[in-house]
């Protein structure tokens, strides 16, 4: 017997539904094979990185910024991040758009559009923003997944830039 959702049994040929009906074999392969690609392309929307999964680690404290008379969250970079600081790194993730037309600035986020920091709730670790070498020979759209190379700098003081900077950035991919 194979137990699928609501399939009770497999008899060579046929599948019998709980429901009393039965499905083909052939067409029980086909059901598999698209919820299986289903599945990769659903994985596929989220772009894995190890950067992503360190930055996660900063932990960030409340502070009065004297300056602005008003809180902010501050970062406490883990060991492990630091030592990557200065260090030429890759960061894949989705491009969010700050303006029209070609930059030399990028901002990429750990998730979509929908779901990044600026406009779906995020926290300032699932963004970090690229200063590219050049401006970008292609033209970028909102939520491409692009891979950017380029030297981390990590930011815990200054609350009018991006907590995670790549510098000296090109685009890979």
């Amino acid at each position: 017997m194979i137990y699928i959702c609501n399939i009770v049994a497999f008899n060579g040929a046929m599948l019998e539904l709980k429901s009393g009906t039965s499905v083909s074999k052939n067409h029980f392969h086909r059901i598999v094979i698209a919820a299986l690609i289903v599945i990769t392309l659903v994985s596929a929307q989220r772009p894995p990185d190890r950067m992503w999964e360190l930055f996660s680690k900063t932990r960030f404290t409340e502070k009065l910024n004297r300056k602005f008379g008003q809180y902010f969250y501050y970062p406490n970079f883990p060991e492990e991040l630091k030592k990557l600081e200065g260090q030429p790194v890759e960061l894949q993730g989705f491009f969010i758009p700050l303006e029209m037309g070609t930059v030399n600035t990028l901002i990429l986020s750990k998730y979509p559009m929908a779901e990044c920091f600026f406009c779906g709730g995020s926290g300032p670790e699932s963004v970090a923003v690229a200063y590219l070498k050049s401006k970008p020979t292609q033209k970028l759209k909102m939520d491409q997944i692009i891979k950017v190379r380029g030297t981390l700098q990590l930011n815990a003081e200054d609350v009018e830039e991006m907590t995670f900077i790549l510098k000296n950035a090109e685009i890979i991919k």
